[in-house]
């Protein structure tokens, strides 16, 4: 798949940038032209995938700040993911989370959104 123009390279040495490349295997749920969505490998809720964009930004504000058009692919790619995991019943709900820098505990640093549910959510999140 090609990415769109004046989207940002791939970085070689990035897992998320392997992963959307196909380089990685993980369990993909959802592809669309700027993202690809997989199961996290160490999830955190019965459902937990992650959402990337296929172009490599550090973290969610380079992204909005560069490409906000892909920033927003990122939540319709969520809604349609909990759509067909039935996270949006109306008994349902699910959280989204972007991490940006260290203190926020963002461990790979290329822009990702988190889709978490399945199970009731507490607050403040920690």
């Amino acid at each position: 798949m090609t990415l769109p123009q004046n989207s940002a390279p791939p970085d070689p040495d990035c897992l998320f940038c392997k992963i959307a490349a196909g380089d990685i295997d993980a369990t993909i749920v959802h592809e669309a032209e700027t993202t690809v969505a997989f199961r996290d490998l160490n999830p955190q809720a019965p459902t937990h995938v992650l959402v990337i964009p296929r172009s490599h930004y550090p973290n969610a504000a380079a992204l909005a700040e560069a490409d906000p058009a892909t920033a927003a692919h990122l939540f319709d790619a969520a809604r349609e993911i909990a759509a067909a995991e039935g996270l949006d019943g109306a008994d349902g709900g699910y959280r989204m989370v972007l991490n940006t820098g260290p203190a926020a505990h963002q461990t790979v640093f290329h822009a990702h959104l988190h889709v978490l549910g399945g199970r009731q959510m507490t607050w403040p999140p920690g």
